[in-house]
């Protein structure tokens, strides 16, 4: 796990790399490898990697980066980890394939000799790498199928920079600063920036599951590789009727597997543990697996402390269930306020979440850990969230609205003025019968922070048109159903896994666990698990999702886990969001604007207007 940074001038008259740039720009990342840090300039001073590292595995200086393979012909930056590295070592080195380091670093040099660029059909892992062709005179930057680790590059016509933070590669100084009309609109509507935008016209992120080659005629268009809607439509060509017992059995072992291969590590891997049954599951998993000294973790909020929302007396006795050392991190909203400035500067991009996974990593980091399990991603596979049921039954009752020329619009327009008059519904209720009856409208409504019409009191008119106009919402929406699975239940689980997972989950947690030197690794998001049990999950009975993954240990997950997640109540790690925006005077800006004091408004809408003023 680590940054990666580099500098392309491919074309003819653009000046070489320069050095400081590149330092600059590594260095600008040295949370995300405090174990080591290195560069490298081509002969012809074209090209030039640099890396931070953070050893996890091989820790020799050997497996340091960037790594250049024996014959000089390629050069590589890895961001990431391979997990079934040591089968491909193993099939390289029965062609007759040689290595000098234990590292999955050296796998993929030698992979790619092999293959190429398809190379990437063959890794199980978190990935985000660049690697130099000599031979060709190009640049390969490639993604993991899921996007868990982030990829960013700048082209302005003559070199081309990349980087593992956005703000790295600003950091170098030659890269525009200039906000991003589409990326500000995508944050206030979703809460988070969508791919493949960023708060900066001049960045673009490498989309999730693509790779893009870069040579003498500059960024050809990115090539998809994985789409996360594939696995679900694939698996409704199967039979319709599975038999849920051997479904039930798949799922066991796939999860098994999973997990068995996140565990591939030359440190200690440990756990983040809440009140639910993901995390629970996967602590009994790794027990299966042989880990027997477990180090797991809980926050505790003060503000929490007696209620429902307190994960630790649970998080404890799941701990206990299955012999882990447990450390229960109490948060204060004075420990809130001291670390505000330190998560702004760290956060890559702007968004309404990671406040969680910075407490939890750095507790995690205070006990030594330097990798760990996050149960995150079981509800979009196992139908977690309320959004599997809502949206579909949404769909349902505003479809037939939707045939009426205007009456949608005049519906919004009514119910906006009464609540502009006295606050009665939640204010995207507006927009029901405009968005409800389509898939993407009502993934918008579900998932939106804002809604489109809102807009206008957040941004400049001019940019937010402009904004929504590159952006447009609803396909970009669409977009992610490609190819479009049939079943409601496998529409919303592709949408959830293609856009809250990977723009706000995913990335949140690589910024917050990366700014404390923590790995954090998440056995759900992993793209063989999906393809295997697409079709099990989705033939399971409404509901039964996460009691098949609550028993997928040899020693299920306590009842008291289990009984509460079938009581609806949702667990991962809540925060105090809502009253520390009304007590801490450093996030009081939302005060200005007078929707925001509105006793009926959400604390997103609040928390996301206070991250754009900061």
């Amino acid at each position: 796990m680590c940054g990666i940074a580099g500098i392309y001038a491919y074309h003819y008259a653009a000046n070489p790399v320069e050095v400081t740039e590149l330092c600059a720009m590594r260095d600008h990342m040295a949370a995300r490898g405090p174990d080591g840090r290195g560069e490298w300039v081509s002969a012809d001073g074209r090209v030039g990697f640099g890396h931070r590292r953070l050893a996890i595995i091989d820790l020799s200086e050997e497996a340091a980066q960037p790594m250049v393979s024996p014959d000089g012909s390629a050069v590589i930056a890895f961001n990431g980890e391979i997990y079934n590295y040591q089968a491909l070592r193993a099939a390289l080195e029965a062609k007759g394939r040689a290595f000098r380091t234990r590292s999955d670093t050296e796998v993929l040099l030698q992979l790619y000799a092999l293959k190429g660029a398809a190379m990437v059909f063959d890794l199980r892992g978190m990935f985000a790498f660049a690697l130099w062709d000599a031979a060709k005179h190009g640049l390969l930057l490639a993604r993991d199928p899921y996007g868990v680790k982030p990829l960013y590059y700048a082209d302005d016509g003559w070199t081309l920079r990349f980087a593992s933070q956005v703000k790295a590669l600003v950091a170098g100084g030659r890269v525009g600063r200039d906000p991003d009309p589409a990326g500000w609109a995508g944050f206030f509507l979703f809460g988070s920036v969508p791919e493949p935008y960023t708060v900066h016209r001049a960045v673009r992120a490498v989309e999730a599951g693509t790779t893009v080659w870069i040579d003498r005629c500059g960024p050809g268009r990115p090539t998809r590789y994985f789409s996360v809607s594939r696995p679900f439509a694939a698996a409704e060509i199967k039979p319709a009727r599975i038999a849920v017992a051997p479904a039930r059995g798949r799922i066991r072992a796939a999860l098994f597997d999973s997990v068995r291969h996140h565990l591939v590590a030359d440190v200690p891997v440990g756990i983040f543990l809440s009140s639910g049954v993901d995390s629970g599951a996967l602590l009994g998993l790794m027990r299966d697996a042989g880990q027997r000294d477990v180090e797991a973790i809980t926050l505790r909020y003060d503000e929490f402390r007696g209620h429902s929302d307190d994960e630790a007396p649970l998080a404890a006795l799941t701990a206990r269930h299955f012999g882990a050392r447990h450390t229960i991190r109490t948060v204060t909203r004075e420990e809130f306020g001291a670390d505000l400035p330190k998560i702004f500067a760290a956060m890559d991009q702007p968004t309404i979440d990671g406040i969680n996974t910075w407490f939890v990593a750095k507790a995690a980091r205070e006990r030594g850990l330097k990798a760990a399990l996050s149960g995150l991603g079981g509800d979009e596979l196992a139908g977690g969230y309320p959004s599997f049921s809502d949206i579909p039954r949404w769909v349902r009752l505003a479809r037939p609205g939707s045939f009426v020329p205007f009456l949608s619009a005049l519906v919004r327009h009514a119910i906006a003025a009464l609540n502009g008059m006295m606050p009665l519904v939640h204010p995207k209720a507006a927009g029901f019968l405009q968005y409800a009856g389509s898939y993407s409208g009502a993934y918008l409504l579900r998932r939106g922070v804002f809604m489109p019409w809102e807009l206008a009191g957040l941004m400049d008119r001019d940019f937010m048109r402009e904004g929504l106009r590159r952006l447009d919402p609803l396909k970009h929406i669409a977009a992610v159903l490609e190819p479009k699975p049939k079943s409601a239940w496998s529409k919303v689980a592709a949408l959830e896994a293609g856009l809250y997972l990977r723009n706000q989950l995913l990335r949140d947690t690589d910024w917050a666990g990366m700014a404390h030197s923590l790995e954090v690794r998440v056995p759900f998001v992993d793209a063989p698990l999906v393809q295997n049990v697409a079709a099990d999950f989705a033939a399971l009975p409404p509901g039964a999702g996460k009691e098949v993954v609550a028993n997928s240990p040899s020693v299920a997950v306590p009842a008291e886990i289990q009984d509460r997640a079938k009581s609806g109540f949702k667990t991962g790690f809540a925060t105090p969001i809502a009253q520390w925006l009304q007590q801490d005077e450093q996030v009081r800006a939302w005060q200005e604007v007078p929707r925001l004091r509105s006793a009926n408004c959400p604390w997103a809408r609040r928390w996301a207007y206070q991250i754009a003023r900061a």
